[in-house]
């Protein structure tokens, strides 16, 4: 993959397996049994990251740019 620059994860300890983000963005995150995970941990800038990280009940999605945090946004 070229061009990456940010890179999500979803805390399992928090995740409650809702969907939301593989509904939104099913090309960045999948469910795999009771919750979800990212298709890569490394991803190009995407604005559907955020959009997940943000509509996750849990916030149990993170996006980063480097050591900042991008979402979810407060």
């Amino acid at each position: 993959m070229t061009g990456v620059s940010w890179t999500t994860e979803v805390d399992r300890g928090l995740c409650m397996g809702s969907g939301m983000c593989a509904a939104l963005a099913p090309g960045l995150y999948r469910l795999d049994g009771d919750h979800a995970e990212p298709v890569a941990r490394e991803i190009d800038e995407d604005e559907t990251a955020l959009d997940a990280a943000d509509s996750c009940p849990a916030l149990a999605i993170v996006v980063r740019d480097g050591s900042r945090t991008l979402g979810p946004r407060h």
